[in-house]
């Protein structure tokens, strides 16, 4: 990787060819940016899209800006169990090992709304469809390096606060930022549990953080209220490029010295080079993560295949 004292860029990415590597929200963003590199260095990326035909788009693009990995295209709605079950049901008959699982795809402070399976749209689609994709894939996780799970988090964990009491804000009144801030520290929770129990199982998969820090994406942009205006209007001007927001997951993903439970974020938090950063001490909190954890799999109906006895 790069060299000791030096800053970590996409030019530090290894030569990815042979690795298989699952995008989710390839299409467009930070998400659109790590597909990019990571065609590039000739990795096999597996576009995992809500939308198939901005995602053949998309994928016409990157194969045009040159690369010598694979795309291939797939259709995955987050914001459904059912697309889940069988996205995840299509790669395991195809036989295909996934190296790397990024779990990048998100919404962000929408109007108030629910998944197809009566979540909170913001909680069901950030977090609980990652739940649930990730423990669907999880068997078919490995590779040469054990595999990795790299989950995308942001910097609006920080004053995130998850109710279990009341996660889909049916018995409070709902804001959409802090039903967006309570997703991004359910993606903490999550990443750091996850880990524990994959250590506890004797896995070799690691399970990793990352955050872009601020970057131009079409996030905050669909919904009603002056922000959404705002951010529609303003990101291109003072936001800086995906392919800078996208870096600090793509360390995540392929750096040697990466170990499970790290979290990778721009040096100043917002924006510079990724590094190792420290989450949130409420996303540390492994009482609260593991009662996330269990009403995740009550919600979704999803078991992970770690022994019963683990925890």
């Amino acid at each position: 990787m790069g060299s000791v004292g030096r800053e970590w860029t996409v030019s530090d990415l290894p030569d990815l060819r042979g690795r298989s590597i699952v995008v989710t929200g390839a299409n467009s963003g930070i998400g659109l940016e790590a597909t990019r590199n990571l065609h590039r260095a000739g990795a096999t990326v597996v576009m995992a899209c809500r939308n198939l035909s901005k995602a053949q788009v998309a994928a016409d693009g990157v194969r045009r800006a040159g690369g010598s990995g694979e795309l291939v295209v797939c259709e995955l709605d987050l914001a459904n169990l059912g697309s889940i079950r069988a996205f995840a049901r299509s790669l395991a008959e195809e036989g295909r090992t996934i190296d790397v699982l990024m779990n990048n795809a998100g919404v962000m402070a929408l109007d108030r709304g629910r998944t197809v399976d009566g979540f909170e749209s913001q909680f069901g689609t950030n977090h609980l469809g990652h739940f649930a994709l990730t423990g669907l894939l999880l068997p078919i996780i490995g590779g040469d390096d054990g595999g990795r799970v790299v989950t995308v988090t942001s910097i609006a964990h920080r004053p995130g606060r998850v109710r279990l009491d009341d996660p889909h804000f049916d018995n409070r009144r709902y804001s959409r930022w802090g039903a967006y801030f309570q997703s991004k520290l359910a993606n903490v929770h999550f990443g750091l549990e996850l880990d524990r129990r994959l250590r506890a199982s004797g896995s070799r998969v690691r399970s990793i953080l990352a955050h872009p820090g601020t970057a131009r994406t079409e996030l905050g942009k669909n919904g009603t209220s002056t922000t959404n205006v705002v951010m529609r209007r303003l990101t291109p001007v003072l936001v800086r490029t995906g392919v800078q927001g996208c870096e600090a997951q793509l360390r995540a993903a392929v750096d040697h010295s990466a170990t499970g439970g790290d979290m990778y974020g721009p040096r100043w938090m917002a924006f510079g080079s990724p590094r190792l950063e420290v989450p949130a001490r409420r996303g540390r909190d492994e009482r609260a993560a593991r009662r996330l954890w269990e009403l995740s799999e009550r919600a979704t109906d999803i078991r992970y295949p770690f022994p019963s006895d683990q925890r």
